[in-house]
């Protein structure tokens, strides 16, 4: 399956609210108390997507779509929000959430709008990136894991009601921006 990527607009944002909540459902299962994954409601989250998805850069919020229109992921970064995320000596962007449509989950959805928004990151400047995941959520863990994403110790605790989440920070060095560099496959022209 090919997987197409490009900014979220005001059109997407019912389908990134329902993408959020299933994508939660299926992931956070174990690892957050039913009764909060239970009182997910999408509509309750439009508002919010709707200022996301018109913030300028360096934030963005970034779906992969197929050829038929039907977005199966969708990635939202940001310039690092937290003075203690902050990397000692580069500049620090976040990213801030990756979820896939759970019936699109293994298709390279995923994969192919973190990329593209992490190069977003890159090209707005940024040189290191941090995350935050639930500490029980293994399967993305394993998902930041295997795309270059390390914990770095960091920890910290959200306090919904009378739940507290624990959660793990992760980083990652950032490639300088491809935006200025050649093409795959691209030649200089010999000389002399």
């Amino acid at each position: 399956m090919t997987w197409t990527v490009r900014r979220a607009d005001s059109g997407d944002v019912r389908e990134l609210a329902r993408i959020n909540r299933e994508s939660w459902l299926k992931a956070a299962r174990g690892a957050v108390p039913d009764v909060l994954l239970d009182r997910m409601l999408p509509e309750s989250h439009l508002n919010g997507w709707r200022r996301w998805v018109c913030l300028p850069d360096p934030d963005g919020v970034f779906v992969a779509e197929d050829d038929q229109g039907r977005i199966g992921s969708y990635c939202v970064v940001a310039e690092a929000r937290d003075d203690d995320d902050l990397h000692d000596d580069l500049r620090t962007g976040e990213l801030i959430s990756v979820h896939a449509d759970p019936e699109c989950q293994g298709t390279g959805a995923g994969r192919t709008v973190h990329d593209a928004a992490l190069d977003h990151l890159a090209a707005q400047g940024f040189r290191y990136a941090v995350l935050w995941v639930l500490q029980d959520d293994w399967d993305t863990r394993s998902f930041y894991a295997h795309h270059g994403w390390r914990h770095d110790g960091g920890c910290k605790h959200h306090v919904v009601g009378e739940h507290r989440l624990t959660l793990v920070r992760y980083g990652r060095f950032l490639p300088r921006s491809r935006r200025n560099r050649p093409p795959a496959g691209f030649r200089r022209p010999a000389f002399g």
